[in-house]
C-alpha cells in the first residue's frame, strides 16, 4: 500500500543552496540549522566515482564536526538519485587503488551507521548498484513515486561491492534479497515500500519537503536517546558480512566473466559469460 505524506508547511527550495565554499564540486553541502543536505551533483548519472566518494566523505566530515543532527542525502539531478559506481573509472584503477576505493566507501557508509547523526536518503528516480547501497546505508529512506531501486551488478558478471549483499537482506529478508541480487532487475517505489526497503513513498514534488519535515522532527529529538537507539539497533555481525563481501567482490572482479561483463556494458552489447 502506498504511503503518501502531504507537507502543509511552506515548501522548501528543492534546488541546492550550498554553503559558502561548497558551491562547486561533486557534492554540495547545504546547512539549514540542525539539518544539512548533501547534494549529489555529478552529471549525468551521479556516478559514485572515487572523486564523488571523496567529496561525500568531505561533506560527512564537515557535518560530523558540527551541530548538525540530521543529514539528508539528495540528488541535484531531477531525474535520478545515483546510477551507481562509475564502472569506467573503476576499471582504470590498479588493484591497490580499487581496494582503497571500495574500502573507503565501506568506511564512509559504516560511519553513517555508527554516528549519532541520523541520515535520510531522499531518493528520486534511479537508485541502482552503489546508489541503492548508499541509500540502504542511510537510517531512513523516503522515495518519490518515480524512484526505482536495484542491484544490477550480476548483469556485469560481478557482485554488489558497497554492502548490497548484506544490507538488502537485513531490510527485505534473505530470500527476496537473494532474488533481487541474482536477477538484477530494479523494483519500483511501491514494491520497495511493501518489502521494507523504503520507509515512505511520497509524490515526486513532495520528496524534499517530506524529507526535510522528517529531518526537522528527528533533529528535535533527544540526542542521547537517538544515539542510543541507533547503537543498540545495529546488527552486530554486519562488519563480518561486509568483510566477506569485500573478499568475494575482489575475487569475482578479477575473473574473465567480470571483464567480459564490463566490456559488454561499455560497448552496449550482450555479454558472453564463460564461467571463468
Amino acid at each position: 500500500m502506498r504511503t503518501i505524506r502531504s507537507v502543509s508547511a511552506a515548501e522548501p527550495s528543492i534546488t541546492p543552496q550550498p554553503d559558502g565554499g561548497w558551491e562547486d564540486g561533486l557534492v554540495k553541502l547545504e546547512t539549514r540549522g540542525r539539518v544539512a543536505i548533501a547534494w549529489l551533483d555529478h552529471p549525468p548519472a551521479n556516478a559514485l566515482s572515487p572523486e564523488t566518494v571523496g567529496a561525500l566523505r568531505r561533506a560527512w566530515d564537515a557535518v560530523a564536526d558540527s551541530a548538525v543532527r540530521v543529514l539528508v542525502v539528495a540528488s541535484a539531478n531531477a531525474r535520478l538519485f545515483s546510477a551507481g559506481a562509475d564502472i569506467k573509472a573503476f576499471t582504470g584503477l590498479d588493484e591497490a587503488a580499487s581496494r582503497d576505493y571500495v574500502a573507503g566507501m565501506h568506511e564512509l557508509l559504516r560511519a553513517f551507521e555508527r554516528s549519532s547523526i541520523v541520515t535520510i536518503a531522499a531518493v528520486n528516480g534511479l537508485a541502482l548498484g552503489g546508489g541503492c547501497e548508499l541509500a540502504m546505508a542511510c537510517d531512513l529512506r523516503i522515495a518519490a513515486g518515480s524512484a526505482r531501486f536495484g542491484q544490477p551488478e550480476i548483469k556485469l558478471g560481478i557482485i554488489p561491492g558497497f554492502g548490497g549483499t548484506q544490507r538488502l537482506a537485513r531490510l527485505v529478508g534473505p530470500a527476496k534479497a537473494l532474488e533481487l541480487n541474482l536477477v538484477g532487475e530494479p523494483i519500483g517505489a511501491e514494491e520497495a515500500h511493501a518489502l521494507g526497503l523504503v520507509n515512505r513513498v511520497v509524490a515526486n514534488d513532495e520528496l524534499l519537503p517530506a524529507a526535510l519535515a522528517l529531518a526537522e522532527t528527528l533533529a528535535a529529538q533527544a540526542p542521547l536517546a537517538v544515539a542510543a537507539i541507533k547503537r543498540v539497533s545495529a546488527h552486530a555481525d554486519l562488519d563480518a558480512g561486509i568483510a566477506d563481501e569485500q573478499g568475494a567482490f575482489a575475487e569475482v572482479f578479477a575473473s574473465a566473466d567480470a571483464s567480459e561483463g564490463i566490456a559488454a556494458f561499455l560497448e552496449k552489447r550482450a555479454p558472453d559469460f564463460q564461467g571463468r
